[in-house]
């Protein structure tokens, strides 16, 4: 009878160990979720942009007039001053080759100039000689009419003779210049590059035309390098001062007109390891169109940002960096906040998962200040309270869950 009463008790027990094992495997497991607690502080509610820094002051050094301008030394980030340091040097141009029919035109026109000016020389000894004479027979009719031999009459056409041979041998000898001056042109054009080298030659030792820097600062870039033939206007580098550096942050419209003049701004991502402090400066009136990544027409606006921290601080940004700005339009201070990602809406109603004692409970809140991170709660939810963030399909109040 004992023995029975064992057999009795081992099947009982292995019956209830049989229906537990079996409960616990269709028990359902608790939900694996991201939780966070609630915590205070200040929340900035801000618009974020990219852009890039610029030197607010750019000089772009340009050729004045055609030429050849020499190789450009300077490199850059090397320091200038204004009406010292010489950019570049400028030459004039070496004629360009003449074809045989150009060759042929220029030499005809130099012997053309030749025999014209072959013709004024005569035309000047002729004018000369026939002077000399004058005066001579000047002086005769002179004595003569001190005899009472030649009448007033005779002795004033004499010396109108004069006069007018003398006014003669003054046009003769312009038109002798003239024709000396249309040889030398005619001669020019037959000059060929190798001929133009001449001023080559100066080049080690002076500049007949110096381009200066028009102000202090350092060269950004350098637009022509090499040395060459450029027309007039030609731009050779690009002058600043990189300690007037400002942001400019290219902002969505509907964003812009939110944001004021002296607005507090942070400059994050910009490769250092603290943010800099900014503020607005300048909120340009008028926006530009431009091409999203996804291919939407984007209406922007540059908002300009100046530096409020020392120049210590981001001295290494330099003249086109690209940056990323927060721009505080407004702050709550000391208040509730929680993740975006935590809260949804049921019934119209704003919400979240709170968790208390391992289950998930549904509790409504009210939403006040939010920005693209953090949301203010003024109503609904206690500091230190758990919370689960990017609630899935799976959870649900009353379900059990755990930290993922």
């Amino acid at each position: 009878m004992h023995i029975k009463k064992i057999k009795l008790v081992l099947k009982i027990t292995l019956a209830a160990m049989a229906v537990g094992l079996l409960s616990f495997a269709f028990m359902p497991e608790p939900v694996k979720v991201d939780m966070v607690r609630v915590e205070k502080g200040d929340l900035l509610i801000t618009m974020e942009g990219e852009g890039k820094t610029r030197i607010h002051d750019i000089y772009v050094v340009s050729t004045p007039v055609d030429g050849r301008v020499t190789r450009i030394e300077s490199e850059p980030g090397d320091i200038v001053t204004a009406g010292k340091t010489i950019i570049a040097n400028m030459y004039p141009a070496n004629p360009q080759f003449l074809d045989k029919r150009s060759e042929t035109q220029a030499k005809a026109d130099v012997e053309g100039a030749r025999a014209a000016l072959a013709l004024a020389n005569a035309r000047v000894k002729q004018v000369k000689a026939q002077l000399e004479f004058d005066l001579s027979d000047l002086k005769r009719t002179q004595e003569l009419y001190k005899k009472k031999s030649v009448s007033q009459a005779g002795l004033e056409r004499a010396e109108l003779s004069l006069k007018t041979l003398k006014a003669e041998l003054e046009t003769v000898q312009s038109n002798q210049k003239v024709m000396v001056s249309r040889l030398e042109v005619a001669k020019v054009k037959l000059l060929q590059p190798e001929a133009g080298e001449l001023a080559s030659g100066q080049t080690e030792d002076h500049c007949q035309i110096c381009i200066h820097s028009p102000v202090d600062g350092r060269v950004l870039r350098i637009l022509h390098k090499s040395e060459s033939i450029v027309p007039v206007g030609t731009a050779l580098v690009e002058i600043g001062d990189p300690s007037n550096l400002e942001v400019n942050i290219e902002m969505l419209s509907t964003n812009a007109v939110r944001v004021k003049v002296g607005d507090q701004a942070l400059i994050k991502r910009w490769g250092g390891s603290e943010d800099i402090n900014a503020r607005v400066r300048v909120i340009e009136p008028s926006g530009f169109t431009k091409i999203s990544a996804l291919g939407v027409e984007e209406q922007r606006v540059n908002v300009i940002l100046s530096f409020t921290d020392p120049i210590e601080k981001w001295q290494t940004l330099g003249d086109a960096f690209r940056v990323e700005a927060a721009i505080i339009i407004d702050r709550a201070d000391d208040v509730v906040k929680i993740p975006l990602s935590a809260l949804f809406r049921y019934h119209e109603i704003w919400s979240v998962f709170k968790v208390v004692d391992g289950n998930v409970v549904l509790q409504t809140v009210e939403v006040g200040r939010r920005n693209d991170r953090l949301a203010e709660i003024k109503q609904g939810l206690d500091v230190g309270e758990q919370i689960i963030t990017h609630p899935g399909n799976d959870v649900e109040e009353g379900v059990s869950v755990v930290v993922r």
